[in-house]
């Protein structure tokens, strides 16, 4: 399914989230520059929005690399990062469950709703964690921006009703790719209470977990000490 990169891909993502995805990442990227990282990991970066903006904003002294297991969706990101000009960023092909990374080098890992795939229902999600925690420094942060579900019941409700008419059926049309848009639809609608994200962050060894809601609780920012 992500291996393959639906012509619409960007502008569908910017549709269907009324562009509050970039609004998003870029909060998150500013999270993840706090503090002048020198090492910053953009894991499953896709066609790169977050480690371009991370790029956009960062200084020279901070290295910022953008990690994905699709090269097609890599090699949409290195043509996006080289049409803006910057080449600030290491794009790398690699798996989340081995990163080619050695121990506790990077100052910061971030993840732009990619989280719910290596997590929901993934019988592989305690190996991606552990990686991610081995790779960064003590006192490193996991910065998550992705979906969320709203306490309000009405809005849970809006919500779901969203994803199903116009993530599911809309975005499922547009793109030709039914089936990955169900998907999208789907672990969205079921994934994770911000409790439950922090229960399974601590219990993967990280520390100080902290959530920050968007709009009602659709989205949110997950921040996590190493």
């Amino acid at each position: 399914m992500f291996n393959e990169v639906p012509a619409r891909y960007d502008m569908l993502n910017r549709c269907l989230t009324w562009r509050l995805d970039e609004r998003w990442r870029k909060t998150a990227a500013r999270k993840c520059l706090e503090g002048k990282p020198s090492r910053v990991l953009d894991l499953c970066t896709g066609t790169g929005d977050l480690s371009i903006r991370l790029a956009r904003e960062v200084n020279g002294e901070t290295k910022i690399h953008a990690l994905d297991y699709s090269q097609p969706m890599l090699s949409k990101a290195r043509k996006k990062a080289d049409k803006a000009k910057l080449d600030n960023i290491e794009f790398i092909h690699g798996d989340a469950a081995s990163l080619p990374l050695e121990n506790e080098v990077l100052d910061v890992v971030g993840i732009a709703f990619a989280f719910r795939n290596l997590t929901y229902k993934n019988p592989d999600r305690e190996k991606f964690l552990y990686e991610i925690h081995r790779v960064l420094k003590p006192q490193g942060r996991f910065v998550i921006v992705e979906s969320s579900q709203p306490h309000n019941a009405l809005m849970r409700s809006m919500f779901r009703l969203y994803l199903k008419v116009f993530v599911a059926g809309i975005g499922g049309w547009l793109s030709g790719h039914k089936g990955a848009y169900r998907y999208l639809a789907a672990s969205a609608r079921n994934f994770y209470e911000p409790t439950e994200i922090s229960q399974l962050l601590s219990s993967n060894g990280f520390n100080e977990v902290e959530h920050r809601p968007f709009l009602g609780g659709i989205a949110g920012l997950t921040v996590a000490i190493k």
